[in-house]
This record gives C-alpha cells, structure tokens and sequence, in this order.
C-alpha cells in the first residue's frame, strides 16, 4: 500500500529532525513525506537542507495557511495521486522501527478501516494484573491491566462524574477516557476518536472531509472533531503495537490564557458535535464536570512550581466557560455526526 507522511510544524527545528531520523529507521518508507513548516523564521528549512531525507518535500506556508488545521489540508492538497494511506505525525514524536509496517498491516487485516492511530508508550505506567484483579481507589483497569487514574478522575468519581465508556469513546457528557486509556496490551481496539498528531486515514477520506477551519492555530481537540465526523462512515482502531514516544516540546505552543479558553470551547463545541441533543441530566454534568477541573487547575497554583501557567490557564477557563453565555462556538462550522 503507497503511504504518505504528512508532519505539520511550527517552531520545532530540533524537534522535526529527532522525528524525522526515527522516520529513516523504519522497515517500511513512506513514499512521500511532506513538511508543512507555519514557522515565522528558517531555522527548520535551513535544519533540513543539512540532511537528506528519501522521498520528503518541504512547504513552508505563509499566514494564510498557517495552523495546524490549515497546514493539514495544505498538505492533503499536495499528497501524490497514488498514495492510499495518509499518516499525520506531530513533530515532536519519535516512531518506533516498525511503526508504518504496523498501521498498515492493520488496514490490510481490517478492511473496513478508514483510520487507524498508533499508541504512545512514555506518558503512563501500566502494569498487567489479569482480569481477576481488583482495582484499588484512584486505579484505572482494563483488558487485564492497571495504571493510576490520576487525582482528577478520583475527585471525580466522588461526584459521581466519572466517565461512562471505554476508552476512546465520548459519554454523553463528554469528558471521556481518551484513547491513551488503552493498555500496552498489543491488540487492536476499535474507537470512535484517534489522536490527531499520531493518526492515519485511508485517502479516500479526504474526499468527503477536512480538517474543520474551525481549530484555527494550535488547534486544540481538532483530531476528536475529525475523527468522530469520519467515525459515522466507517471503523477507526487503535493499534497498540505501533508504538511511538510522545516528547511534548514546548516551542510552539500558545499562551496558557488562550490555551485555557480553548479547552472550554473547543470542547463545548466537539461534545456538541457528538451529542447535538444531550439530555438535561448530560448538561449538568458537561458543567459539572467542567468546573471541577477547573478548580483542579486553579489548585494547582499552590502545589506546583508553575504557578502563573496555572494561575493564567485557569482564568482562561473561567472566561472560556462566561463567553458560552453570550456566544456559542462554531455555529457556521458544525457538521452533526447524529
């Protein structure tokens, strides 16, 4: 199968070179890769013109085509008419050898697939305990394995505002498990939402979807907007054993303020997108939910080292979550999956 690499970057010269070296150790070669650079300087054109990479041509977008979301489908634009797979990675991960052989091997096996994700390996400790185990307060299981929940799922599980699905599925008051909720298991799991900067799609997608212009700049929960709209069309999986480590470089990434206002109106509006009707029990606990974890970040004022980031994140939630009252998000951009 003819694959295509699209790697979308911003202000990451060092970070797009470490990916791109794990990209040249693969036992399978994608046969066109495409960096999509928004950078405002040359320093990731000038980092590459120093190594020579099979098969990669470089782009570098001006501001109108500057965002992750924009430099997506620029990049969808130039994809080679031959390509059948399309891999989106984000510039600060690093593929393990084998990962493309082992996405594509997925679509081969599960032919009704229209995306497939791999599975980051460096962000959670997991530990296999079998199905018998008994999970104490603040674990998480599943499929036999166990890992620590984390004191914001705790919390809330006391008020009853834990999520009600598997992992990578949306409840109907959003707030679920994502899919890094799936354990190192090495199966294969079916979702219904895939991570953006580690996802593939078969390219006849893209002829019915694109990445919503809604997530303008950093682009926050885009891929769960993407996803779930070609969820509808077809099945999306997680492959656990294409593994990939997650480096979270913090070039490029915007103001805690605007990031907080994002996580509440993004997520209004991809829940939104999911459950256009929820039920009055569902909303409550949309905002429910909401406000404990806000209050969670603005706790972290007091027990963490960076206390402005999480002073400044807060207080973008909190005028995130006022603004829904004078004004819903994305209206003109919705395109319901019910």
């Amino acid at each position: 199968m003819n694959s295509g690499l699209i790697i979308c970057t911003y202000q990451r010269p060092q970070a797009i070179m470490k990916l791109l070296r794990s990209v040249r150790e693969q036992t399978v070669y994608p046969d066109q890769i495409l960096v999509v650079d928004g950078s405002l300087n040359d320093q990731t054109k000038n980092v590459l013109q120093q190594q020579e990479f099979s098969n990669l041509e470089y782009f570098k977008v001006g501001k109108e085509d500057r965002g992750l979301t924009k430099q997506r489908n620029f990049g969808i634009s130039k994809l080679d008419p031959q390509i059948e797979i399309v891999f989106f990675l984000d510039d600060d991960v690093v593929i393990s050898p084998a990962y493309f052989e082992s996405i594509l091997a997925t679509y081969q096996n599960f032919p009704q697939a229209l995306g497939v994700s791999g599975y980051t390996v460096n962000e959670t400790e997991w530990k296999a305990v079998g199905e018998n185990y008994s999970p104490s307060s603040g674990e998480f299981m599943f499929d036999g394995w166990v890992r620590k929940e984390g004191s914001r799922f705790l919390l809330r599980r006391r008020f009853g505002l834990q999520p009600d699905l598997p992992p990578g599925y949306m409840p109907e008051f959003s707030h679920g498990y994502s899919a890094g909720f799936l354990p190192p298991t090495g199966k294969i799991y079916e979702v219904e939402m895939l991570m953006g900067g580690i996802a593939s799609y078969r390219k006849q997608v893209f002829s019915e979807f694109q990445f919503s212009r809604f997530f303008e700049g950093y682009g926050l929960y885009e891929d769960a907007d993407f996803s779930l709209r070609v969820s509808r069309k077809g099945k999306l999986y997680v492959n656990t054993a294409a593994k990939l480590e997650h480096y979270h470089d913090e070039a490029g990434r915007p103001n805690k303020f605007r990031y907080g206002k994002m996580v509440i109106r993004n997520g209004w509006y991809v829940w939104r997108l999911r459950h256009a009707k929820p039920s009055s029990k569902a909303i409550l606990k949309w905002h429910g939910t909401s406000f404990l974890l806000t209050l969670v970040r603005l706790g972290n004022i007091f027990n963490t080292s960076r206390k402005k980031e999480a002073l400044t994140e807060s207080l973008g939630r909190i005028a995130g979550w006022w603004s829904l009252l004078f004004e819903r998000p994305g209206s003109k951009f919705k395109n319901s999956v019910e």
